[in-house]
């Protein structure tokens, strides 16, 4: 799928690290670097701006070993990208350690997963089909 795209950042559009990922790191675009303080959130951008095609959505979510190493995460996890918006993709991070936490400019701050979704039409109803979990949630079934 090809996705238009305009790179007002330093850097190379955002790349598949290995043949099999399913998410594209984005990058920092910073003037300077930001200093994230403990339990500090900001929001960074990354200077791509996108048009997804109706019935796509990008999703922006943590990366792995920022959040392991670092504490540092994205803060609505998944962020929702729709296809209607034309602003600047921007990533809501956030740090969770006890430690300042610097990022530079092009640093790895996030991935952007591409999925196709449905829209929905609402059937109201007096009643659920019966299921055997019924309404148990929150650890209901089991460890």
């Amino acid at each position: 799928m090809k996705i238009k795209v305009i790179n007002k950042s330093k850097h190379a559009l955002p790349q598949y690290q290995t043949a099999l990922s399913a998410g594209l790191d984005l990058r920092a675009d910073l003037e300077k670097p930001e200093i994230l303080l403990p339990l500090e959130r900001k929001l960074i951008g990354t200077g791509l701006y996108l048009a997804l095609p109706g019935g796509y959505e990008a999703q922006v979510r943590p990366r792995s070993g920022l959040a392991y190493k670092n504490g540092v995460t994205v803060l609505n996890s998944p962020g929702t990208i729709d296809a209607d918006y034309r602003g600047e993709v921007k990533v809501l991070l956030i740090n969770h350690s006890q430690d300042p936490f610097t990022i530079f400019d092009g640093d790895r701050i996030a991935q952007l997963v591409v999925a196709r979704h449905e829209q929905i039409t609402w059937q109201e109803s007096l009643e659920l089909d019966e299921t055997e979990r019924g309404a148990g949630g929150y650890g209901s079934t089991g460890k």
